[in-house]
């Protein structure tokens, strides 16, 4: 059962305190409370979990604080819909809503190699208005003789020159604990001039161990794709993982599924689950069309298999973009193949323009008629 409180609801308020009081009283009940930030409220979401069949749903909703009550599936607990569109979507981090109606890039490199390509990098971002990218530090790679990241020997220059060029969010994959203190010490001796998303791989989707310990901490927010070999549901259990130790704000990354079927793109594109993972979730969902696609090859029309398919996904309502650019792509030292060039960027960014224009329109269409 979950049981949502009036909005900005004080703690320290007589209301808070005899509805506190009174559910801390239920037998064979545990509660878990969770904050929520609106873009324009704080909510407060108390989890009532075990044996709550025989609670009255009139005697909770009857306590001053509460605004009301839903009787929640047993999948995606936390982070699910519940048949209830008025729960709050997302989060807000570093000044930037995170929800199910905003749209954000993360163009970037997705290795980071040398310190004139980072710069070069954040320049055409900021040249473009964009305030988010990505860069990899740490690298998961399948093969133990493949290049695995600088790691935090880089973390100094590419947070001093997010700051310098005005990034806001850096979307960082870690693969272990240790990660996310080097980068929260090191991120302190630059001055915080960025932000980061701690970004789960596919590899680690099922790292248990791992996605409890990032839940705990509340930080940072997190980016979690799906797994390549595992089913939908799975994936999103993952994330509910990170939900249940404390941290929901998380954003799911749709990023293709290995199969014999993908031919000849690198991955299975599945961004026909954006509305599916909305519809299931509160989740914003992300599309990674750069590990989907996997290649610069180009349709007839002229147009690169990288922009149809993030077109798909836009399209669809896909509320954040991870894609890889690179100034010199033959020099990357991984998914070189893949990345898209820094004078491809303003193009890019038009297509996605276009095609989120169209998805408004869609959604007005849609509204107009009543259906």
């Amino acid at each position: 059962m979950l049981v949502i409180l009036h909005p900005n609801m004080n703690e320290s308020s007589e209301e808070f305190r005899r509805t506190w009081d009174y559910l801390q009283e239920l037998q064979d009940v545990r509660i878990q409370k969770h904050i929520v930030e609106g873009n324009e409220q704080r909510l407060t979401e108390v989890y009532l979990i075990g044996n709550t069949q025989k609670i009255a749903r009139s005697d909770i909703e009857s306590l001053p604080a509460v605004e009301r009550v839903i009787r929640i599936s047993e999948e995606y607990r936390i982070l699910g819909r519940h048949n209830d569109d008025a729960r709050t979507t997302g989060f807000e981090y570093q000044g930037l809503h995170f929800n199910q109606s905003s749209l954000h890039i993360f163009a970037g490199l997705c290795a980071v190699d040398i310190p004139e390509h980072v710069e070069a990098m954040m320049r055409v971002l900021q040249d473009n208005s964009l305030v988010c990218t990505r860069m990899g530090a740490y690298k998961p790679r399948t093969s133990p003789y493949s290049f695995q990241g600088h790691g935090k020997s880089c973390l100094p220059y590419v947070f001093e020159l997010a700051g310098k060029y005005g990034i806001k969010v850096i979307a960082m994959e870690v693969t272990h604990e240790s990660h996310v203190e080097e980068i929260d010490t090191i991120l302190h001796k630059t001055g915080n001039p960025t932000g980061i998303m701690l970004q789960i791989g596919t590899r680690n989707t099922q790292n248990f161990e791992l996605l409890k310990v990032l839940g705990r901490q509340k930080k940072y927010p997190i980016l979690l794709k799906r797994g390549f070999g595992i089913t939908l549901s799975e994936s999103l259990n993952a994330a509910e993982y990170l939900a249940t130790e404390g941290n929901a704000n998380v954003v799911f990354c749709l990023r293709g599924m290995k199969t014999s079927f993908s031919a000849p793109h690198r991955n299975m594109v599945d961004f026909s689950n954006v509305p599916v993972v909305k519809r299931l979730t509160r989740m914003p969902v992300c599309i990674d069309p750069s590990h989907s696609v996997g290649t610069r090859d180009r349709a007839p029309d002229g147009l690169l298999d990288i922009f149809h398919a993030t077109a798909q996904g836009i399209v669809s309502g896909a509320n954040m973009v991870l894609v890889d650019f690179h100034p010199e792509p033959k020099k990357a030292l991984v998914d070189g193949p893949q990345a898209l060039l820094l004078p491809e960027l303003p193009y890019f960014l038009e297509d996605i323009r276009i095609t989120r224009e169209a998805y408004l329109k869609r959604l007005n269409a849609f509204k107009s008629q009543n259906i």
